[in-house]
């Protein structure tokens, strides 16, 4: 077995990725703290052809150093948009017709493998603050809860971690490949 190399990938370039379809899918993060967990975002979000990411509250913006670290460019080709309160973020999703979710563990929220992504829906998933989560104020303007189970000590996983195992689930559930 032998490693590929890059120029074997097939990967498109920026200016493909920009004009290609994408997975009706945006990603909304709700005071994320950590530079390098917006960056690890970026690049899960382009991995898997994700609409957007909208930054907001204390979340970074780019162009930053530490964000290009992590995201490796995908800060350029995926759409971000940024918005101070992520409640204004959440009522123009609404109104463009998405299907809003948090990532968080609520009363009566939905285990991810429990989740079925409907063809031809639009989604938005809101990933929260590295140590208080999604807001609650965010919580109740959702249309519900996914949970991702967790069977260790601990009770919650990193923010880009936590992103990965979603984006992933909604684009490979949903019969929605590009």
């Amino acid at each position: 077995m032998r490693k590929l190399k890059v120029t074997e990938m097939g990967r498109m370039d920026v200016a493909q990725y920009k004009t290609s379809q994408k997975q009706p899918v945006v990603v909304v993060l709700d005071h994320v703290r950590s530079l390098y967990n917006v960056g690890s975002v970026f690049r899960t979000s382009d991995a898997f052809r994700i609409e957007a990411v909208l930054l907001c509250g204390i979340t970074a913006r780019p162009p930053h150093p530490e964000i290009h670290k992590t995201a490796l460019g995908a800060e350029e080709s995926v759409d971000w948009r940024y918005y101070e309160r992520t409640e204004d973020a959440l009522q123009w999703l609404k109104e463009q017709g998405y299907k809003v979710l948090a990532i968080e563990q609520c009363e009566g929220s939905t285990m991810i493998e429990d989740f079925h992504p409907k063809r031809g829906e639009r989604y938005a998933v809101v990933l929260g603050n590295e140590v208080k989560g999604v807001q609650q104020q965010v919580v109740d303007l959702c249309d519900g809860c996914l949970e991702i189970p967790q069977f260790g000590t601990k009770h919650s996983l990193n923010v880009s971690v936590a992103a990965g195992i979603v984006l992933w689930y909604m684009t490979s559930h949903a019969n929605t490949h590009v």
